[in-house]
């Protein structure tokens, strides 16, 4: 998720867990902190900015190293923040451990449910976990947790009991949630109907994704992934009916075959699991993560070199996309999410 959602859910689980033992704003800060410390991991240069994107959300997002660092962490904390704690305090070096490890792993579990993939297995293996279910900025998630921080810090201010806004938004953001990944099995299986009834072909070796689309979980993004295309449609929980148009396009399957040995595209293969498409543009070989954006615009496409220079093993791979894309502006994607057919209406602009 977005720096900001990862900052305000790391405070909210912390004053969740630290409550009255400490300040608010002390809990608040740290918590902070907390949801930051693991995305520095971006700070790290791996030598080429494809290796840079798949070692993203790696180590320090790892279940293993972030349950290691939490007693250490809450040691530090404690000594660091309650130092002038009463002798006669409760333990503070526990608690402060416990709201480490949660907002850690909050922040772990958060990511994991994006597209982009989270490698929570480290350092056992580099599988990349994707759920799909929210998109990495979502206002319905963030503003609610952003809202319960902001009256909890009104009422601690006033000296009165602050915890029950702070609570509740927790509540509702683990509600927000579960509904995304219903709402998403809702979509997949709809998303399979369609890929039966328009007779996509090698449809039994298809791999089937459904992802939020910007901003929301009502427009879902429906990608089907065949050994020689991509199919694309989208649906909104609000259309009429279940039928979703479908769109092809080569995914570059004598490149892929190629140069299936270069490093570079072994990696992005296992870190994205398969929605990838290799081509040739100008003379440059140009590999593309299909998860992010949409077509033709891409969030991740690589500069791999030349034919050449791959067949020679000879590659610096160079990101040449914008950081964050989408085929839809902001009108379209509210019109397309309430259920209006956009095809439609610009063939009415047409005539």
């Amino acid at each position: 998720m977005d720096s900001l959602t990862q900052a305000v859910l790391g405070a909210s689980v912390t004053c969740a867990v630290m409550g009255r033992r400490t300040g608010f704003t002390k809990a608040a800060l740290v918590g902070a902190v907390a949801g930051t410390l693991p995305d520095l991991d971006v700070l790290i240069d791996h030598g080429n900015d494809l290796l840079n994107m798949v070692r993203h959300r790696a180590e320090s997002h790892a279940l293993f190293f972030v349950t290691l660092a939490a007693p250490l962490l809450g040691w530090l904390t404690h000594k660091l923040v309650d130092r002038k704690a009463p002798a006669d305090a409760p333990n503070l070096t526990a608690r402060w451990t416990l709201a480490w490890l949660l907002a850690l792993l909050t922040h772990v579990g958060i990511d994991a449910m994006t597209s982009y993939g989270t490698q929570f297995m480290q350092p056992f293996t580099d599988h990349a976990f994707a759920v799909g279910s929210v998109f990495i900025i979502d206002p319905l998630y963030t503003l609610p947790l952003l809202l319960g921080l902001l009256l909890s810090g009104l009422r601690a201010r006033r000296g009165m009991d602050w915890q029950g806004p702070n609570r509740w938004a927790l509540a509702f953001s683990c509600c927000y949630l579960l509904w995304s990944v219903g709402a998403q099995h809702h979509v997949r299986t709809v998303a399979q109907h369609a890929l039966a009834e328009q007779g996509v072909p090698n449809v039994q070796q298809a791999q089937l994704f459904v992802y939020a689309t910007p901003f929301n979980t009502v427009l879902w993004r429906v990608l089907a992934i065949t050994p020689t295309h991509s199919y694309e449609g989208f649906y909104s929980l609000l259309d009429q009916g279940h039928h979703i148009p479908l769109s092809a396009t080569e995914r570059g399957s004598a490149y892929l075959q190629r140069w299936a040995s270069v490093p570079a595209v072994q990696a992005m293969q296992r870190f994205t699991q398969g929605p990838i498409r290799m081509q040739v543009h100008e003379g440059r070989v140009l590999l593309t993560d299909l998860r992010m954006g949409q077509e033709p615009s891409y969030s991740f496409v690589f500069d791999l070199g030349t034919p050449e220079q791959l067949d020679a093993g000879l590659t610096q791979p160079r990101k040449v996309s914008a950081v964050l894309s989408s085929g839809f502006s902001l009108p379209a994607l509210i019109e397309r999410m309430l259920g209006r057919d956009l095809r439609l209406s610009a063939a009415m602009v047409e005539h």
